[in-house]
């Protein structure tokens, strides 16, 4: 038996008997235990690389992929990295740290001899988890081939430093963001980030180094490096796409363009912004494809659901979408519009700027830069005899007057609006000088949200939570309205799912997002309060008496169901 399976045994994770099992098992398949012990999920990957730590004794080394470089990353080539299970990490000196899953194979320690050779490098060895090589061996695949090939390109082609030091003109400049290679970087970027389910692309100039970070499922990641002296052509190329000045750094800019990514038409939304190092660029990625969806899919279930449902049902009316910036509010607005887009109905929006565009609807983008915005969008846009309104967001006190007007007008609004929670909507809005009589015969409907990352359906773990996180989830539940408690029926022996990882999910363990909700609906309890003394405690109370769950407990629902982690909600919570 090895001294792996012995451990196991000694440490109680692992009964003698089948261990003897799986001893035999192991001879007879000619694979390595690590991969059938992981494959069976009988012990975690970091409790068996501990181990296996101390038995090689050998230092386990945890890394982010985010922080290894592409430089990095060439001085072991990605056929000799994949066979031997052995990545670069870091290079101190003329030390090179390699990261490996089998340090113990001699195989894979005379290849790395040989590279040093070659390399005229020393090097120190770190146990690592396969987990930690997965997430290293992708970034081998950032662009890595495209980039080179460009940047040989570059060099030899364009000279590319002495043109942007120097630009002789500005067609002169504009052609050099135009020639290839420039134009297949920037290509390779928007694809690697469509492929990649990416929502945001930032192009980040640093002291060293041109950065690109992309934003999926919520959570930037460094996926790309490339030489600081190309960042002004990649800026260049991506300003010519989206039509903005090329020659004009002073200022934030800006605009969008479109491509086709296979089948598919994708829109971009680019932003500039000056900055000490040079400009900032970032991209929203526009799926249509993926971006509208049902209000299931988007998370709203039960009664936050049937609220908003008879919100949608009434022919005029404020349906409000509240929280921070990137949370899905016009998402869901978009998913609301979707349903009440029928024939026979003038459905006009007042966007900034678009983001996805409706067949059949009516809609605008508002430019303040010449003295169209929300306010005077909405003032002309009732005169256009629409029956449902969409404002993009109701910023200042005249939009919301207007909102409110439209409203109590016989038009159906819906908007966005910045607070952290659906109780903070009222009180926003009689901060916006709006007349609290106002308020009442006109809100509809008020829900908050955030996004959190679903779990991947492939390798979801079903383990019972640790005593405190146990405690929180109980006191929830207890706080829970008494008709949610009737119809989930939740066991006093529950469990949670945990995040593992695995190739489907490309090993982080979660696949896509949905909401955590929080709605409000406006009753004749509750405009007795708002004509009264509004207080956040009347709220509280009122809401409590309507059954409104918080985003906590909707967000602990959808963990018990096994859609979330309680990892991800207590993020989200925490960011509230």
């Amino acid at each position: 038996m090895s001294t792996l399976l012995q451990q196991l045994v000694q440490k109680g994770i692992l009964e003698k008997e089948k261990a003897k099992l799986l001893k035999t098992e192991i001879k007879s398949s000619n694979r390595r235990e690590e991969e059938i012990l992981l494959e069976k999920k009988i012990v975690p990957e970091e409790v068996l690389f501990r181990l296996k730590s101390q038995d090689l004794k050998i230092n386990l080394k945890n890394i982010d992929p985010e922080t290894t470089s592409l430089d990095i990353l060439e001085l072991i080539p990605e056929d000799s990295a994949r066979y031997y299970k052995t990545v670069p990490l870091r290079k101190i000196g003329d030390v090179l740290e390699v990261g490996m899953v089998y340090p113990e194979d001699p195989k894979a320690q005379e290849a790395i001899k040989f590279l040093a050779r070659q390399g005229g490098f020393q090097y120190r060895v770190y146990l690592i988890t396969p987990s930690n090589f997965n997430g290293l061996l992708r970034k081998y695949k950032s662009l890595k081939k495209e980039v080179a090939i460009a940047l040989e390109e570059l060099e030899t082609e364009l000279r590319v430093e002495e043109k942007i030091k120097k630009p002789k003109a500005l067609a002169e400049f504009e052609k050099l963001a135009e020639e290839a290679p420039i134009t297949r970087v920037v290509a390779a970027i928007l694809k690697q980030a469509v492929d990649g389910g990416a929502s945001d692309i930032h192009v980040e100039p640093a002291r060293k180094e041109l950065r690109i970070r992309f934003r999926i499922e919520g959570i930037l990641r460094a996926l790309i490096f490339l030489p600081l002296k190309i960042h002004p052509a990649i800026v260049a190329r991506i300003k010519i796409l989206s039509s903005l000045r090329i020659d004009e750094t002073r200022i934030p800019q800006d605009g969008r363009f479109s491509i086709t990514v296979g089948q598919k038409s994708i829109d971009f939304r680019v932003s500039t912004f000056p900055t000490t190092l040079g400009e900032k660029v970032v991209l929203r990625v526009l799926d249509p494809t993926i971006g509208l969806k049902k209000l299931e899919e988007l998370g709203l279930e039960g009664r936050n659901l049937k609220v908003v449902q008879a919100a949608m049902k009434k022919p005029y009316g404020l349906i409000l979408a509240t929280g921070p910036t990137g949370c899905g509010k016009t998402t869901t607005l978009y998913a609301i519009l979707r349903i009440l887009n029928k024939e026979g109905v003038n459905l006009m929006t007042l966007e900034d700027p678009v983001e996805y565009f409706l067949e059949d609807v009516n809609q605008s983008q508002v430019r303040p830069e010449i003295g169209y915005d929300f306010a005077q969008g909405l003032r002309h846009m009732v005169r256009q005899d629409p029956d449902i309104i969409m404002v993009g967001e109701i910023r200042d006190e005249e939009t919301a007057a207007l909102a409110i007007h439209a409203s109590l007008t016989g038009h159906l609004v819906l908007s966005t609006l910045h607070t952290n929670n659906a109780l903070g909507v009222i009180p926003r809005l009689i901060d916006m000088a709006v007349q609290p009589f106002l308020i009442s015969p006109t809100l509809s409907c008020a829900l908050a949200q955030r996004l959190v990352r679903k779990l991947c359906p492939f390798c979801k773990k079903k383990v019972k939570p640790a005593k405190k996180l146990r405690e929180l989830i109980v006191k929830e539940i207890n706080n829970l309205p008494e008709v949610i408690k009737k119809e989930r029926k939740i066991p006093k022996d529950f469990y949670v799912w945990q995040a593992v990882g695995c190739k489907k999910c490309n090993q982080s363990g979660y696949v896509g997002r949905v909401g955590i909700f929080e709605v409000l609906s406006m009753t004749p309890e509750l405009a007795k309060i708002v004509l009264g003394e509004v207080s956040e405690a009347k709220l509280e109370t009122e809401s409590r008496r309507q059954g409104r769950i918080t985003m906590i407990q909707d967000g602990i629902l959808k963990v018990l169901s096994g859609i979330t982690s309680l990892e991800e909600v207590l993020r989200v919570a925490e960011e509230k």
